[in-house]
């Protein structure tokens, strides 16, 4: 029998850095097996359906709400719902996959309380809001609206972040990268 994978959730303020980070663990020896949340946003760039994300209908994610197949699901704006389906996560870790998620701070607490000692939960810091607003502003693929919203939201969830196992700070990158790559390896081989 195959041994069950282990959960590893990451969340941070949008702009924090977690998706570099989470795509450098990706090219890693920790067996990881990224969790593909479903959204009702449009796709961005070159994001493809099954791939950054399940694309849902705004309609379509709520018949999933009432159906209850979410592990987690918020409504982060107005009509953006994220979330995360049962079936996705459970098919992996029956293979024995490590389940990687990219998810947003609310619903990265909610996961933890699901699967408990299953699953670490870290949380990454940007080294402060105005480091945060650089780094929105740089990206270029956010309205000035978007982004002071995308700021209120972080101030928000950055007073979240004593909830989780792990809190990394992302002021260097490349630290920040071998800090929870250490984390992980540690926890997934205990």
């Amino acid at each position: 029998m195959k041994k069950e994978g282990k959960l590893i959730i990451v969340s941070a303020p949008s702009g924090s850095g977690k998706s570099t980070i989470i795509n450098f663990l990706l090219e890693k020896d920790l067996n990881l097996e990224f969790s593909i949340s479903a959204t009702s946003r449009s796709p961005r760039g070159e994001e493809m359906n099954g791939r950054e994300y399940y694309f849902l209908s705004p309609e379509d994610f709520r018949n999933k709400i009432n159906n209850d197949e979410f592990l987690e699901y918020e409504e982060v704006y107005k009509d953006k719902y994220y979330g995360t389906l049962k079936s996705e996560v459970e098919r992996l870790i029956s293979e024995g996959k490590n389940v990687i998620f990219d998810v947003d701070v609310v619903g990265g607490i909610n996961i933890k309380k699901f699967y408990g000692d299953k699953a670490i939960s870290v949380f990454i810091q940007p080294p402060s809001i105005d480091a945060l607003r650089d780094r929105l502003q740089s990206r270029a693929t956010d309205t000035p609206e978007a982004i002071a919203t995308r700021l209120d939201k972080a101030e928000f969830e950055l007073s979240l972040a004593p909830q989780f196992d792990v809190i990394i700070v992302n002021d260097i990158l490349e630290n920040a990268q071998q800090e929870t790559y250490m984390l992980l390896n540690k926890f997934i081989n205990e």
